[in-house]
């Protein structure tokens, strides 16, 4: 029976049901809990953690995939807590955001040594909490090109990938040839990588969206929610029509199985204000309205939001 790694245990695909693929519950840079600025205690990062979470539910949300590395707030116990407490499915992940918030112990680990960490964390567990991750996180350093540290990481990802049947993610779908020449060195099909970010504001016009596709990859428009509107917006804000004629372009010319969605948004961010009244729950209240606006059936949000997360979460061996 096809099967996902929760935080809480494998639980069947069917199971999953509607997938906010591209999310987190807090993330922050290496050292971001010692921040006395944004320090927050654990109280009160589960006051501003659970509503966001049990509204998600009530709106219909079945899965919740932190992408949240290694080495950037991921909290595998307090992830079993809100799961437990909201009813949320939560899938952790193993892996990094970049080559460049990788702390030196992992930064000089060798290839090997980095995939059988992440098989370790999607087997047996990460630390000593039982929860095994669901996804394997890998990203593009800052400066858009391939550091060799994320090249080590991409192959070792790859490898991993291989040996468990869990699924990759990646940040930013820029230098995509580089990722690519690695995946179909190490013999992984691109059906099991999610290329993401492909519609935020800065790489948008430099992501080969269209090509990826072609190659067979899976594709990521996952900043839905970071808009120029908004009163204080991100740097990597983006037009809102403009990224919804894009999204809908790309469905449009007939890759409606290989296209996933979600908002990116973090639920208590760490180290940083975040982005205000930005949250998960922008899928309910703005996106799925959108595309119903835009002449969108419910079988496209099914497949969109149901049937592409659980093929691609499931795991395959």
């Amino acid at each position: 029976m096809p099967r996902v790694n929760t935080v809480l245990g494998p639980i069947p695909t069917e199971e999953l049901g509607l997938v906010a693929v591209h999310e987190h519950i807090g993330y922050g840079m290496p050292g971001s809990e010692l921040d006395t600025r944004w320090w927050k205690s654990p109280e009160e990062r589960y006051d501003e953690t659970v509503p966001k979470l049990r509204q998600f539910h009530e709106y219909g949300g079945g899965t919740f995939v932190d992408a949240t590395g290694i080495c950037n707030g991921r909290d595998v116990n307090y992830y079993q807590s809100l799961s437990a407490k909201t009813g949320v499915h939560i899938v952790a992940s193993t892996g990094f955001v970049g080559g460049d918030t990788a702390l030196p112990f992992f930064a000089r680990a060798s290839v090997d040594y980095l995939a059988a960490h992440f098989i370790h964390e999607i087997t047996v567990g990460i630390g000593t909490t039982g929860g095994r991750a669901g996804i394997i996180k890998v990203g593009v350093s800052r400066g858009g090109r391939m550091t060799d540290l994320d090249k080590r990481i991409y192959r070792a990802a790859a490898k991993a990938a291989l040996a468990t049947g869990v699924p990759v993610l990646t940040h930013l779908a820029i230098d995509a040839e580089n990722a690519i020449a690695i995946f179909t060195e190490e013999g992984l099909p691109l059906d099991r990588v999610l290329f993401g970010h492909v519609d935020d504001g800065v790489n948008a016009d430099k992501t080969r969206d269209t090509w990826i596709a072609d190659q067979g990859g899976r594709i990521g428009f996952d900043t839905f929610g970071y808009e120029t509107e908004l009163p204080d917006p991100p740097f990597w804000a983006r037009p809102r029509r403009q990224r919804l004629e894009h999204f809908l372009r790309f469905i449009g010319e007939g890759r409606l199985h290989q296209v996933l969605a979600s908002a990116d948004a973090n639920c208590s961010p760490l180290g940083w204000p975040g982005v205000k009244g930005h949250t998960v729950n922008y899928i309910f209240e703005d996106l799925i309205p959108d595309l119903r606006a835009a002449g969108l059936d419910e079988a496209a949000i099914t497949t969109i939001f149901v049937d592409n997360p659980a093929s691609f979460l499931s795991i395959t061996n």
